[in-house]
């Protein structure tokens, strides 16, 4: 019943109301993208490792002058460390998840593959896949956190020293994870425990290795937003390298205490290393050190759009405001033949619902759009269809929630007021 007399106010007003339809479109538009983006960035900061980083702590060493050995002086080391008090255990190991640094290497689960993936200058190909590769000093996956699901921990005789940089070893062993597991055999990855894969070393030389055991998850060094960040292998290798990184488990409560005084055994066991309190860091804090970018900008994105969604609201709120004061007199006129106040509220909740469902209707189209520029110039994934509807409902709600305070401001003008505006 309302529709006309809107309709006919709003062609009084064309240039008011387009103006505030697109400004609800362009606020429609970005933040349906922005909380898109804002979305895709929580998931990447929130990763699982599969490491239990609240016990964790890390050390790192330097030794130019290790000499031909270094192997025994980091053992020696790691064997101090242990005797710390609050140390639960500890372990040399290469590399961590959301380190920057990595090794990978392809694996193949038959000589058939291998040659298919030699031919095709890939691994991929059936029967072969890409992982990255960890290893360590025996109590690795204790130290870690990392949970078998299937199989054993590497026994005693099968660790080997590492080699120089740039070379690798051949090992009888290793374990992977649930996802290098479904990759390599899609078909029975339960059942992978005992089956040999021509893997690192051994995918040149033709050497098989057994795989022994399976842990459910253990995320690569760096998040490649490939789908596959989860698969890992694990090889009982020692590092061997004039650089040191000591793995630490302890209770939470305990990292602050156990870092200083890991920092204070290293330094005492050779007087001439300098190891300071920088190269000692929680796992939670080179975590969140990694994914620093990230979160600066889900906090940009996220103040950009509350930001806008303010200015939008504030605008909603603005015009009606306006507009009841422009129409004071006619809103007494309608009182006084019988508008009840809930007609009143209602008309102007219904004028804006016209205006902002138009521009949220428009600012459906302009999301799509926005998002295949996004897509076209940063390679950005496409924005799920199910955003709209919720970009949509949110901006509509702003806009009635908005216009609330001026409608009930409206519906509160008395009927007396039609004629001391005469």
């Amino acid at each position: 019943m309302q529709l006309k007399p809107i309709l006919a106010s709003l062609r009084h007003h064309k240039l008011t109301a387009l103006l505030l339809m697109l400004q609800v479109a362009f606020s429609c538009a970005i933040v349906t993208n922005a909380v898109f983006l804002i979305v895709q960035r929580v998931q990447r900061v929130t990763t699982p490792s599969g490491l239990d980083e609240r016990a964790l702590s890390l050390v790192t060493v330097s030794d130019l002058d290790a000499g031909a050995n270094p192997l025994a002086l980091h053992k020696a080391d790691l064997a101090a460390l242990r005797q710390l008090p609050g140390v639960g255990s500890a372990a040399l190991i290469s590399n961590v998840p959301f380190s920057n640094s990595e090794h990978s290497s392809g694996g193949c689960t038959s000589l058939a593959a291998v040659q298919a993936a030699m031919k095709a200058q890939s691994l991929k190909v059936p029967g072969c896949a890409n992982a990255d590769v960890y290893s360590g000093t025996p109590g690795t996956l204790d130290t870690l956190g990392l949970k078998l699901v299937a199989g054993r921990m590497f026994n005693a005789d099968e660790y080997m020293p590492g080699k120089p940089p740039g070379q690798s070893v051949s090992v009888s062993a290793m374990i992977v994870t649930q996802g290098f597991a479904r990759h390599l055999y899609p078909e029975h990855p339960d059942q992978v425990v005992g089956r040999d894969v021509y893997f690192d070393h051994g995918l040149m030389k033709g050497q098989p290795t057994r795989i022994v055991g399976v842990v459910a998850h253990l995320h690569q060094a760096n998040v490649s937003g490939d789908g596959n960040d989860d698969q890992s292998a694990l090889l009982p290798v020692e590092p061997n390298e004039a650089r040191a990184l000591f793995a630490l488990r302890s209770t939470p409560s305990q990292r602050t205490s156990v870092m200083k005084a890991a920092v204070a055994a290293l330094n005492k066991r050779n007087p001439g290393r300098q190891v300071s309190a920088d190269d000692a860091q929680t796992y939670a804090h080179m975590r969140a050190s990694y994914f620093q970018g990230d979160t600066t900008m889900i906090g940009l994105l996220l103040a950009s759009a509350l930001g806008l969604l303010f200015v939008t609201a504030l605008g909603i709120a603005g015009l009606a405001s306006f507009w009841v004061q422009q129409r004071t007199r006619t809103i007494g006129i309608r009182r006084a033949i019988g508008a009840t106040r809930g007609d009143i509220l209602r008309y102007f909740q219904a004028e804006n619902s016209l205006i902002v469902g138009a521009g949220v209707l428009s600012g459906l189209v302009l999301a799509v759009a926005l998002n295949l520029l996004l897509m076209k110039r940063y390679e950005l994934p496409r924005l799920p269809l199910w955003y709209l509807p919720l970009g949509a409902f949110a901006l509509w709600t702003l806009g009635q929630l908005a216009v609330l305070a001026p409608a009930l401001r409206a519906s509160r003008v008395p009927p007396v007021v039609a004629t001391r505006s005469v």
